[in-house]
């Protein structure tokens, strides 16, 4: 599948970008580890195929949840991020949106423009949870893949505390 498929009528220009995005962000750790990444991504193009952009990130949080129901893949929703201070735990009400499979924190959005904010919370995140991987995802753009950055925990340390 890809863009000319499109342009003869076979598929949505918009499926076409999605099918071009999978073909370039092809898997290539045989592990499992991008394959999950993968999966959200797409749960996440379905959600947003069927509900646009413009909507509270609440509703694509509720949705894309609903999603990995179907797909049956484990996640834990607004979980609670403890920050460790000089060996103390102190919760100081940070919530990451969605960790997948105790392996992937998403951070969603629904913003006009993605800011350096918003992809530092989200090493914030990794690096208090000591997770690797996590995706920050702009709901609010006519192409989902064009609002999409993966982002690398480089910190590698152990978790703070566990996930809640």
């Amino acid at each position: 599948i890809n863009r000319k498929d499109a342009e003869k009528g076979y598929l949505t220009a918009e499926h076409a970008e999605h099918a071009e995005y999978a073909e370039e962000n092809k898997e290539v750790d045989v592990s499992g580890r991008d394959r999950l990444t993968q999966q959200i991504i797409a749960c996440a193009i379905e959600v947003h195929r069927h509900l646009g952009p413009g909507l509270l990130e609440s509703a694509y949080e509720e949705c894309l949840c609903w999603e990995f129901s179907q797909h049956n893949i484990s996640f834990e929703r607004q979980c609670s991020q403890p920050v460790s201070y000089k060996g103390m735990q102190l919760n100081c009400g940070f919530r990451m949106d969605i960790v997948v499979d105790n392996q992937v924190v998403l951070e969603l959005k629904s913003v006009e423009t993605l800011l350096p904010l918003h992809q530092a919370q989200l090493i914030s995140y990794l690096r208090l949870s000591g997770l690797e991987r996590g995706l920050l995802i702009n709901f609010n753009v006519p192409i989902l893949s064009k609002g999409i950055k993966r982002i690398v925990n480089q910190y590698n340390s152990a978790p703070s505390a566990p996930l809640r």
